[in-house]
């Protein structure tokens, strides 16, 4: 594919439809980049009438509803994937997608929040000592995710048997109690470097309902990292597997029982970046797209 004098620049989001885009970085992003010589646009990614291949770079950056239609999501990467550069690449994405990438972190050494798995069809086994998390293993937003105590098991077990009934294989993690008091905190990553960090509140709350709507970054702002967590979010990223070229990265953390920093999730496929909260990222931002797209 011949490139233009311009490198042309796709941004992929979602359609929100009537509302407005939950995207706060979207607009501000294109106009920097076009600021910066780039012919940039924000694109749906399931718009039919795409023209994906006229693009030297397409950046996945809030397609945020593909956590509902995950296979049709891990297809569509492989085709841009295949059609010009995809950051991240469709291979990270496929391994992204689907939370028991967890597992594969925690084999190879990284701590995570300890995790179990129910597929469709499994038993449903749950805590029966202490309060615990279910969600999805392909879910974002928190969506179909609730905690619960152990005296709320019959509720816990319509919860999976809903996710059964969709398809969906359920996780189920003890609670962190730290996360009431710290919070979680999210190391972004790009261009292979540490951009900045954010902390945010508690996301659920008990007793809410799995299927309510919740607020996914509340209470957030900004974080200066611990060296400790600086580790293990780099641990966290060198697991990744094939040591993929990642443009971007985001790390969730939280203070595990024995104090120590471990992994809540790795978010390679569509993280907020929080540009609204970090504006003089913004720059570097830039930069390392143009360099992807030009290189």
């Amino acid at each position: 594919m011949a490139r233009t004098a311009a490198p042309r620049i796709a941004l992929a989001t979602y359609d929100p439809g009537p509302r407005t885009s939950h995207d706060r970085d979207l607009p501000g992003l294109v106009r920097a980049l076009g600021e910066a010589g780039a012919d940039a646009v924000a694109v749906h990614w399931d718009d039919p009438a795409a023209d994906w291949a006229g693009h030297d770079l397409v950046v996945i950056r809030s397609t945020w509803d593909y956590s509902w239609r995950a296979a049709e999501f891990v297809a569509w990467a492989d085709k841009v994937g295949e059609a010009t550069r995809l950051a991240n690449p469709a291979e990270v994405v496929r391994w992204n997608t689907d939370k028991r990438y967890i597992g594969d972190l925690a084999g190879a050494g990284v701590p995570v929040v300890p995790t179990a798995y129910l597929a469709p069809g499994d038993p449903v086994e749950l805590p029966e000592a202490h309060e615990y998390v279910v969600k999805p293993t392909s879910g974002a937003g928190a969506r179909f995710a609730a905690r619960y105590t152990p005296d709320r098991r019959e509720t816990a077990v319509r919860h999976v048997e809903r996710m059964y009934a969709e398809g969906l294989t359920a996780m189920v993690q003890p609670f962190v109690t730290s996360i009431d008091t710290e919070g979680e905190r999210a190391l972004q990553f790009f261009g292979g470097r540490l951009l900045h960090a954010s902390r945010k509140g508690a996301v659920l709350a008990p007793g809410t309902a799995y299927d309510a709507d919740k607020i996914a970054h509340p209470d957030l702002v900004p974080w200066t990292p611990t060296e400790a967590e600086l580790a293990v979010a780099e641990r966290a990223l060198a697991a990744v597997p094939g040591e993929p070229e990642l443009l971007y990265a985001r790390v969730d953390l939280v203070t595990g029982e024995d104090g120590r920093p471990c992994v809540m999730e790795l978010e390679l496929v569509e993280p907020n970046l929080f540009l609204w909260l970090h504006p003089d990222s913004s720059p570097r931002v830039v930069e390392a797209i143009l360099a992807a797209a030009t290189s």
